[in-house]
């Protein structure tokens, strides 16, 4: 049987870091090459899309999307870490807190913003990442950074002594949701932090095609040596999804076959994924320039 390629997108169950769920397709796959397109933290559940074989090849393009995500945000008490995992901080009652209160103080949140990235988070200072800092009880300040939330919707307010908030949130690639618990509940006078997260969206892969992590265990078995009941897209089908398209000319097929530089033509983007007549995904271009690069090539050959 050949080695399994092409995208997987899991719905990844609380508990569970990004890395165990690349060990656990690892083993049904029966193959190490497996990678995801960006890491959920333990606490949260959703959409990690997974590449297998030359599938990770296209995991590069994938990392950047924007993401769609459904939370709750508890207002009244501030964590260390943003979120239900850390250590509370702070607490102030927020029974005042009205929804008409809540939908104002969202608002300035929409559209592009500076925000100040969780301590408590993956993100490197001078080669080491920020949580450890943070765990060996250093003082970890981020910089700011630009991000875009393109939308950041109230769909429910249940109040009490603090108030749990339910959202739904479109953002760009680097927006920490826990950071708009944070800075929401700074922004009422009341402290906030993350309760719930769930992960809907990674660019066009939603959550209604992610598939459950124990029913694909149960259907490949446990330790599984090949691809057996991986419902795995080809790497056509999600370069079609993810990505601008161009059709080649067979002439252009050969042009890259050989190495050649072919000149760009169609979306003036820096990914866009490039189809034989018959349909093969025969690479990744940039055609941000006259001349094509090419940033990867999945050779005939090797199909």
């Amino acid at each position: 049987m050949s080695a399994p390629e092409g995208v997987l997108i899991v719905d990844k169950p609380t508990g569970w870091t990004s890395h165990d769920v690349v060990a656990r397709v690892r083993r049904l796959a029966g193959t190490r090459r497996v990678g995801h397109a960006g890491t959920l933290d333990p606490m949260a559940t959703g959409v990690l899309v997974l590449g297998i074989g030359r599938g990770t090849k296209l995991l590069t393009f994938l990392v950047g999307c924007d993401k769609g995500y459904a939370a709750t945000i508890r207002l009244g008490a501030a964590t260390v870490t943003d979120d239900a995992e850390g250590e509370v901080v702070s607490t102030t009652s927020a029974a005042h807190l009205t929804r008409e209160a809540i939908e104002a103080a969202v608002a300035p949140f929409r559209g592009a913003i500076s925000q100040v990235p969780s301590a408590v988070s993956a993100i490197k200072v001078d080669g080491r990442r920020a949580y450890a800092r943070v765990r060996a009880g250093e003082d970890v300040q981020l910089a700011a950074r630009s991000v875009t939330v393109s939308r950041f919707d109230v769909l429910d307010v249940r109040p009490g002594t603090t108030v749990d908030v339910d959202i739904e949130v479109d953002v760009s690639s680097g927006t920490f949701v826990r950071a708009l618990a944070r800075d929401l509940g700074t922004a009422l006078g009341v402290g906030g932090h993350l309760v719930a997260l769930r992960r809907t969206r990674v660019g066009c892969f939603t959550i209604g095609e992610a598939h459950d992590l124990e029913a694909l265990s149960a259907s490949s078995g446990e330790g599984g040596t090949g691809a057996h009941g991986i419902p795995l897209l080809s790497l056509a089908a999600a370069g079609r999804r993810a990505l601008p398209v161009r059709d080649l000319s067979e002439a252009e097929v050969r042009a890259l076959g050989f190495g050649q530089p072919v000149a760009s033509s169609g979306p003036a983007e820096e990914a866009v994924a490039a189809f034989t007549p018959d349909g093969h995904l025969l690479a990744v271009l940039d055609q941000t320039k006259p001349r094509a690069r090419t940033r990867v090539v999945f050779p005939i050959e090797d199909s």
